[in-house]
């Protein structure tokens, strides 16, 4: 099969990585894949950089840019017809913008049934139903793939009928494996041995919750002293958000801000005991967590989107309610319970080797394409 992926969007952030591991394991998988994508604005970590990296440069450079402009999208318009007229089955497409501008590149290809449009929706929340949406996401669409089966569901009341599949993230998982703790990276935290750490890996933004996050932390060192809170993440409201609402509540000494971390973000992640996700950010799939299940580590989350699907309720995790206290007794019960953790833990890792492993997600939206191209 010959599939072009296109995003708009330039960043190393939300749903790019899904997506490229996605392409890497179609085109390992034996079809032909290319990428169309814009360059970023200056020198840095990019989707463009980490696609070069991987041996995917992009087959298409696309202008930075914005909702829809009829006329000047005339130049990436033209260009990307030319690249899907080469023979292309399968256009996939990641954000609104890019959907506009395949929309009006593919039509000739779609009126013939040579080429189909399959979008992604990587928000774990249902798809608002306004008329915008039911044109885009029903007839403007070939194929829907939603980030979980639940999300699906959900987002049928759109599609009339057409292809609609589910597939949840993938993990690296030549990185993401069980391994013990690394002392020396532990030590570099600011962690001891005797330390039990809670952590989460989240960007500083409002929706993200760290009021809850920090309030049930609270809760958690008044009943063991011994816990920790991990925080992994940049953000340009840190301080606002996470760090001076930790000093008023007075356990700014128990909280560790790590900020980003790249190459050594799989050590940093194996240094934690509890893993913890409250909200799904701009990627549904809630990466992070793959990650750390993939890494043995068992979670406590919420049961917003598809967190209750990812974290299986007693035997991969905990769920837990939106309530600081709820919050705490559940981090505390897997804390204070090692052969729990360890058990809970054990039974992650095989999760995520049967379900989040790059083949198998490849292997889920090949079927949805099918589906598209067969129906």
């Amino acid at each position: 099969m010959k599939i072009l992926h296109v995003t708009s969007d330039w960043k190393w952030t939300g749903p790019a990585e899904p997506m490229l591991r996605l392409a890497l394991a179609q085109r390992a998988a034996g079809h032909v894949v290319a990428l169309a994508c814009p360059e970023p604005p200056q020198a840095g970590r990019s989707l463009a950089e980490e696609a070069r990296v991987a041996g995917l440069a992009p087959a298409l450079t696309l202008s930075r840019a914005r909702g829809l402009r009829l006329l000047a999208d005339r130049d990436d318009v033209g260009r990307l017809r030319a690249l899907l007229e080469q023979g292309c089955e399968i256009v996939h497409v990641w954000h609104t913008r890019d959907h506009l501008l395949a929309l009006r590149a593919a039509a000739p290809l779609r009126r013939r049934g040579v080429l189909s449009l399959v979008r992604s929706y990587r928000h774990a929340s249902p798809i608002p139903p306004l008329p915008w949406n039911r044109w885009l996401f029903g007839p403007g669409s070939d194929g829907l793939l939603c980030v979980s089966p639940q999300n699906a569901a959900r987002n049928a009341r759109l599609r009339g009928g057409r292809p609609l599949g589910a597939a949840f993230g993938a993990v690296d998982l030549s990185r993401f494996f069980p391994r013990a703790a690394n002392p020396g990276t532990r030590k570099a935290l600011g962690l001891d041995a005797g330390h039990r750490v809670v952590g989460i890996v989240a960007r500083a933004q409002p929706q993200r919750r760290f009021e809850l996050l920090l309030e049930a932390a609270a809760r958690l060192f008044a009943m063991d002293p011994a816990a920790r809170l991990l925080v992994v993440g940049r953000g340009t409201r840190r301080r606002a958000l996470a760090e001076e609402p930790a000093a008023r509540l007075g356990i700014a000494d128990r909280v560790i801000f790590a900020g980003y971390r790249d190459t050594d973000y799989a050590e940093v992640l194996r240094a934690i005991d509890v893993f913890t996700f409250l909200v799904p950010g701009s990627d549904g799939t809630c990466r992070a967590l793959l990650e750390a299940q993939a890494c043995g580590i068992p979670a406590v989350t919420t049961r917003r989107g598809a967190l209750p699907e990812i974290v299986r309720d007693g035997e991969t995790g905990l769920l837990a309610d939106e309530d600081p206290t709820a919050l705490a007794r559940q981090w505390l019960r897997l804390l204070a319970d090692e052969g729990l953790r360890a058990r809970l833990g054990a039974a992650a890792a095989e999760g995520a080797r049967a379900r989040f492993a790059p083949e198998r997600f490849s292997a889920e939206v090949e079927a949805l394409y099918r589906s598209v191209r067969t129906g």
